[in-house]
């Protein structure tokens, strides 16, 4: 069927702010949604209250309206565009879906002539509704868990008594598990089940029996109106039922699952999808299969674009956000085009001749006191993904793109060797068991006990073990003795060469030395091209292996190289990925080649259309200079990329690579702390008293002149990582100790602590002899809160002339002397109508991308071009700032924390943020947060 041509303006519904449970996957889909819309000649019109996203961006769409998701935002822009006729509610999660049912019950649509599209209101029902999805199952004869709803204390009460101990509980229409619980005694089961029906918006739970330690599996599925369906792809999960989907560990293709067993699910699966109705899109299936692979069991159907989504269109290259949204347009799967080959059919099941490793990222450090077990709840971060020819390299290339000090698993020194706290993890998983079933292996645990304990797969585990074995053969030889065969197969492995390196007891150059140039052991650069190489593919969409035929071929253009934010984390989210999609559109419009390298399957930044070339690559030293050694580019942009792409900088510099815009004698300068603080001297800017210490023994002398309260702040971070106002000695020592613990060979920096001051912050664009300054923001929360975790207006509501001239002067001064080339974040304290300096980055901030959609102007844009010497601040016309104040307000996961307090420090610790705008300060909005303005202050 071709499109439905009365479909002329179609209204996208956002995610808004990131949480845990429901992040930036959604922002790309909603993003790939509209471009994939706008090419068929349809109006864009989106709401989303997230301002750190390219989806809020006027690239995105034709009308972006940031305001919060509610009845009465969707009303006043039906009212402003009384042309649109149709509503897409699957690209934003449940908070779009939730949205736009309500707005259905509130009879909107109806009101202004909407209709929905690209979804089914009686299969969402069907679909969230525990009872009713269970009911349907039985009726087609898929199999479901022993279990029944209850919506009140009482039923509950009654289905568990039905069902019997263990069991688990699922409250309906939550997002990332939230509500869910195991429940293994009796004596647990009230409370869980008060907070299971507590955390479901309609008060509902699906109480059922405990299929803890089966496997798991998800299908990806494409299917239209006359039915036509495709598997996009199959995905096992490492881990075993009892930890959420979005905590496990996934691989793509399944890997251990027999091909009459997945006849039998990929059957299920559309059996199940012709069930619930006649909606096109994409859908997500789950399935639960007992150990012995015969009995399968359906968990759930998401009949919308999913986290699982955004994996799987990474994973295979197959588009599954646009071709969806050309399904809800009307046409069918036969009738439209592979974006990849540009040649097949999108009705073609990809095919992949690679494997792709899903990680997780926490980020337990930042709620002190949490729960670390991975349940029925979701509580991850973000995700990195690995593609290999093997699993052994993907999972490698999975671990060295997490950023947690480790450069893959395993084969670096850091592993545990408590065999008790050991073969605890085994039994209760946390974010590092992957790391412990390593160390178990190492430590001589038994097979048969690592696999008891986990419930994993014996064909996973034997994959670690395996790499325990190649180990121990590795490190018989020297770096002068190792065979070319044994370098190659450790390669071919996935190890990076500091582990090499590591094992051969030698440096890490050493190893790079070694295998490049004298053994000529190099990466090769292999497409993802959903059809294992069947068809030619038109897309320069690449991930690194070993082998002999490298399929990327070097332009002899001018290009240059992006690096991306890595995967999502509290203090480094979204934003940056913001960044570094603009530094693509403007570094393309000055006529360069565009190369992308990043390793988050959930962001805008890695759909294959956005960059010239993308590398799905660990943002890791050795995979980045290979990738610069075959390009040969005209140098690397690491100011949009966040801490990730900065600590780079200073292996760029010692290895002759330039470095776009300001250069790292001047990142590094303002990084360091105790330099930087030397530098305001020099420059006579007022800053708080200061010293740096690398010992508890300075600490305790320098405080004595300083004085209590300070701010202990390590140099090197982002998003505040172990900064602290401490009050006494006892406090300072115990805190300076942890941060070296955490962070060892740190420069610390110990400043007198403002008390009762207003934090203020600029951000500017500076071409090394003009600066002009984008925005000035003024926090709601006194000084002591981070900056990350505080409301904040844009422009100032009270500061005053003087104070704001003082910020404009010293925001000047430092930009200059940092001969800045780009953007740079200045945060200040004001105490006393005297400005202090805190901090500056030069480089893109968490803020810039708000005050890009607050005042409607691609500064980040501007700052790539005058990065690339194309252009000179001077060169660009600033528009006025518009009237009125925009705030942006932290958004908070502490709901997945429940042991959790909510106090505010130094520390980041909000998952995202919104917008919200006021035509004044009487706003009641403004006045009640003002009023709480102290309500969290901690240290």
């Amino acid at each position: 069927m071709p499109k439905d041509s009365s479909i002329k303006h179609v209204l996208i519904i956002g995610s808004g702010p990131i949480v845990i449970g429901q992040a930036c996957e959604f922002d790309y889909a909603g993003s790939q949604a509209s471009r994939s819309l706008r090419e068929e000649g349809v109006i864009v019109t989106l709401i989303n209250s997230n301002p750190a996203t390219i989806m809020t961006d006027p690239v995105t769409a034709d009308n972006v309206y940031l305001l919060p998701l509610e009845k009465k935002s969707i009303v006043q822009i039906l009212k402003d565009h009384p042309d649109i006729d149709s509503v897409l509610p699957t690209m934003g999660g449940q908070t779009a879906l939730n949205l736009a049912i309500d707005c259905e019950k509130g009879g909107v649509w109806e009101k202004y002539g909407v209709k929905m599209i690209g979804v089914d209101i009686d299969a969402i029902d069907t679909a969230e509704n525990r009872e009713k999805f269970k009911a349907l199952m039985e009726k087609i004869g898929v199999g479901v868990c022993k279990g029944g709803t209850a919506t009140s204390f009482l039923q509950g009460k009654e289905i568990a008594q039905d069902i019997g101990f263990p069991l688990i509980i699922r409250a309906s229409y939550t997002l990332g598990g939230a509500g869910g619980a195991f429940v293994e005694k009796e004596e647990e089961f009230e409370a869980a089940l008060v907070a299971g029906l507590q955390a479901s918006p309609v008060h509902e739970v699906l109480i059922e029996q405990s299929i803890i330690g089966w496997k798991e599996y998800e299908l990806e599925v494409m299917r239209d109106t006359i039915g036509n369906m495709i598997v996009i792809c199959s995905i096992e999960n490492f881990d075993p039922m009892g930890v959420h989907t979005g905590d496990s560990i996934t691989v793509a293709p399944a890997m251990t699952l027999p091909d009459t067993t997945y006849q039998r699910m990929r059957n299920f699966a559309i059996t199940m999808m012709n069930s619930i109705g006649t909606f096109a899109g994409g859908c997500n299936v789950q399935f639960s299969v007992s150990p012995d692979n015969s009995e399968i069991i359906g968990i759930e159907i998401n009949p919308r674009v999913s986290r699982s989504s955004a994996l799987a269109s990474k994973a295979t290259g197959y588009p599954i956000a646009k071709v969806a949204a050309k399904l809800a347009l009307g046409y069918n799967l036969d009738e439209l085009k592979n974006s990849i080959t540009g040649t097949t059919s999108a009705f073609f099941e990809p095919s992949i001749d690679y494997v792709i490793v899903k990680i997780p990222r926490w980020n337990f450090d930042k709620f002190k006191g949490a729960d670390r077990r991975l349940g029925l709840s979701m509580k991850s971060v973000g995700e990195v993904m690995g593609i290999g020819r093997n699993f052994q390299e993907a999972l490698q290339k999975a671990c060295q793109s997490l950023e947690i000090k480790r450069n893959g698993l395993g084969a670096d020194g850091k592993e545990l060797r408590n065999q008790e706290a050991i073969l605890y993890s085994l039994a209760n998983p946390s974010w590092d068991r992957l790391f412990h079933i390593y160390d178990a292996f190492k430590l001589g645990i038994s097979f048969r006990t690592i696999q008891d304990l986990t419930k994993i797969d014996k064909w996973f585990l034997k994959q670690i073990e395996q790499l325990i074995h190649l180990e121990r053969e590795i490190g018989k030889f020297k770096i002068d003795t190792i065979p070319v065969e044994m370098m190659d197969l450790a390669k071919r492995k996935g190890y990076a060469d500091r582990q090499i390196a590591h094992l051969l007891d030698c440096l890490e150059s050493e190893v790079f030395d070694k295998r490049y140039t004298e053994m000529g052991i190099k990466r090769v650069y292999k497409l993802v091209d959903t059809c294992a190489a069947e068809f030619e593919a038109k897309t320069p969409y690449y991930y690194s292996s070993f082998g002999s035929e490298n399929e990327s071929v070097k332009s002899d253009r001018k290009k240059v190289v992006v690096l991306g934010s890595g995967p999502n984390r509290v203090g480094q989210g979204i934003e940056f990925d913001y960044s570094c999609v603009h530094g693509i559109l403007a570094a393309k419009e000055c006529g360069y080649e565009t190369i992308m390298i990043n390793c988050n399957p959930e962001t805008v930044s890695t759909d294959f259309d956005i960059a010239d070339k993308l590398y799905f690559e660990p943002v890791f030293w050795e995979h980045i200079y290979e990738i610069i050694l075959h390009e040969q580019p005209e140098g690397v942009i690491v100011q949009l990329g966040g801490q990730t792409a900065l600590k780079l900088a200073e292996k760029l510099e010692k290895y002759g690579i330039k470095i776009i815009g300001t250069s790292f004698e001047a990142l590094d300068l303002a990084e360091d702390r105790g330099r930087f603080s030397s530098l305001l001297k020099d420059l006579d800017v007022p800053y708080p008293e200061f010293g740096t210490i690398h010992n508890t023994d300075e600490a305790l002398e320098l405080c004595k002149t300083i004085g209590f309260p300070l701010l202990v702040r390590p140099s090197y971070v982002l998003g505040g990582q172990g900064m602290k106002i401490v009050i006494n000695e006892k406090e300072l020592e115990e805190h300076v100790v942890e941060v070296l613990r955490d962070i060892p060979n740190n420069e610390i920096l110990l400043d007198h602590f403002l008390e009762g001051a207003i934090e203020a912050e600029a951000d500017a664009i500076c071409d090394g002899e003009n600066v002009y300054i984008i925005g000035i923001m003024q926090h709601i929360e006194p000084a002591g809160i981070h900056s990350g975790d505080s409301y904040a207006v844009l422009p100032p509501y009270n500061l005053g002339d003087l104070v704001i001239r003082q910020i404009e002067i010293f925001t000047e001064k430092i930009a200059l002397a940092l001969k800045t080339v780009g953007l740079i974040n200045i945060q200040f304290a004001i105490k006393n109508d005297k400005v202090y300096i805190i901090e500056a980055n030069p480089r893109a901030s968490r803020t810039v991308p708000f005050i890009c959609k607050a005042y409607r102007e691609p500064y980040v844009n501007y700052a790539v071009k005058v990065m690339l010497g194309e252009k000179k601040v001077t060169d660009f016309e600033f528009k006025p700032y518009k009237k009125g104040y925009a705030i942006k307000e932290p958004v908070f996961s502490f709901h997945k924390f429940p042991k959790v307090n909510k106090e505010l420090g130094p520390e980041m610790k909000s998952t995202g943020e919104a917008i919200y705008f006021i035509d004044d300060l009487m706003d009641d909005y403004f006045l009640k947060i003002y009023a709480e303005r102290n309500l969290y202050l901690s240290r």
